[in-house]
């Protein structure tokens, strides 16, 4: 009887090439691929919706600053996330050559490889670029723009889990929702690329969302960013464990116990929390001043 119900609770997993999922839309002389429209969605959702917060009281920006962010963030995502792949993800112990020996193939996006961190980093830049330039003050233009992110990271991982790609560990047969992808072998797997859609994406897109329209949390300089910085790092955190990790950086998840992008978030969330404390243990603004002691 115990054979016969482990049998039962055993099922045939999902195969992804069944999902009829393409990677893109074949124009005939060139293919569209859903990645790159997908960052595309992601920065022209969140500039469309930071045109909408800044016409909301206590905005620290105008329109043109707003302008000048959806063109410098935009670089940023694209040559950061790149640099941080050629930092993180080449050279050394990965197997892989490093990018940085090779600069002309920096260039070349459409062989892969984007590091989130990376482009977290060229975002930040861009951001103080703006905020220097327009005498703005950086934290307050960090808290609206955190609250526009999590749309590119919704989008993106999707557009992976179209891809076929980045898919997670082996998983225990029993469960419902693995599934075989086609470079995975034949054992099925978690699509982490689904949760990380569900925790950095949908999940940070509710919480900030929640907390810019429905709470004074804007009036907290940092308060936002913090509780961004902090939110994408737990996801990410935990989604690693569910994540396989790439295949040059495998013995190094071996050797140390965690993935290079579970040791790249720890500094992440502890940062994030450290500015959380500061913003709250601030007095609020009112209507983007500081409140009359």
């Amino acid at each position: 009887m115990l054979i016969l119900s482990a049998a039962a609770a055993v099922h045939e997993p999902i195969h992804w090439v069944d999902l009829g999922l393409k990677t893109g839309i074949d124009l005939g002389f060139f293919t569209l691929r859903y990645y790159s429209l997908a960052y595309l969605a992601g920065i022209l959702l969140g500039y469309w919706h930071l045109t909408r917060m800044i016409k909301a009281p206590g905005a620290p920006l105008a329109q043109r600053h707003a302008d000048d962010l959806f063109f410098y963030c935009t670089l940023g995502i694209i040559l950061g996330g790149r640099l941080g792949y050629a930092t993180f993800y080449t050279g050394g112990d990965t197997g892989i050559p490093s990018l940085w020996l090779h600069p002309g193939e920096l260039l070349s996006l459409w062989n892969g490889g984007m590091s989130f961190h990376g482009g977290l980093i060229g975002v930040m830049l861009a951001i103080a670029w703006v905020s220097w330039r327009g005498e703005l003050n950086f934290l307050r233009v960090a808290d609206y723009i955190a609250v526009c992110v999590p749309f590119g990271m919704l989008f993106g991982r999707l557009a992976n889990f179209v891809n076929g790609e980045l898919w997670g560990r082996v998983a225990d047969p029993s469960l419902r929702w693995a599934m075989v992808f086609p470079d995975g072998g034949p054992l099925p797997r978690h699509p982490s690329q689904l949760y990380e859609a569900a925790l950095e994406g949908l999940a940070m897109i509710v919480i900030m969302l929640l907390l810019f329209w429905k709470t004074r949390a804007r009036y907290r300089p940092g308060l936002l960013v913090g509780v961004f910085t902090t939110g994408i790092g737990l996801g990410r955190f935990v989604v690693e464990f569910y994540r396989e990790p790439d295949a040059q950086l495998q013995d190094f998840a071996m050797r140390t116990g965690l993935s290079m992008g579970q040791w790249l978030t720890v500094p992440l969330m502890v940062l994030g929390l450290i500015i959380i404390a500061r913003a709250l243990s601030k007095p609020p603004l009112a209507a983007g001043r500081p409140v009359p002691a």
